[in-house]
């Protein structure tokens, strides 16, 4: 099961170091995957959850299958469906209950029903761990607290 990290939480929401360039970094180089907001602002990429703050580093094409890459705006959603470009994991979504990725997998709210294809986002909101879901063969989990499901799933 693929454990990503949201908006590069380590241990619980933290404002401050979301959607932060170092903080991306840091979680992957920890090994995990991440989902991060982005924006494309006149052919400029940038990260933010509420608006677009910082810029991209060259950092995130080395790593592009391990980004998720929540689209914020239009031209983020078209221009990466235009580069075409297997690598690059993105979606769009605001208050689906499920959304279809790029790569065909569903982004799942929490308390949806799952598939084989889901990754459950933030299972915290509804109190779901990891033993809760681990007979359930689901993709992945895009968690505040990767480095907890992590633990759990290695015990």
């Amino acid at each position: 099961m693929k454990i990503i990290s949201h908006r590069g939480n380590l241990e619980g929401p933290d404002l401050l170091k979301e959607n932060h360039p170092d903080q991306i970094k840091k979680v992957l180089d920890l090994g995990f995957d991440v989902e991060v907001d982005v924006w494309s602002i006149e052919k400029e990429w940038l990260l933010g959850h509420d608006k677009p703050v910082y810029n991209f580093y060259n950092f995130f094409e080395e790593e592009a299958k391990r980004i998720w890459m929540h689209c914020k705006n239009l031209e983020a959603l078209y221009s990466l469906s235009y580069i075409g470009v297997d690598e690059y994991n993105y979606f769009w979504h605001q208050n689906d209950d499920f959304t279809l990725t790029n790569r065909e997998l569903i982004w799942t709210y929490p308390g949806k029903e799952l598939s084989q294809v889901s990754i459950l986002v933030l299972p915290e909101q509804n109190n779901i761990e990891y033993k809760d879901i681990k007979d359930k063969n689901i993709y992945g989990v895009c968690t505040d607290y990767p480095l907890k499901w992590r633990k759990d799933y290695n015990e």
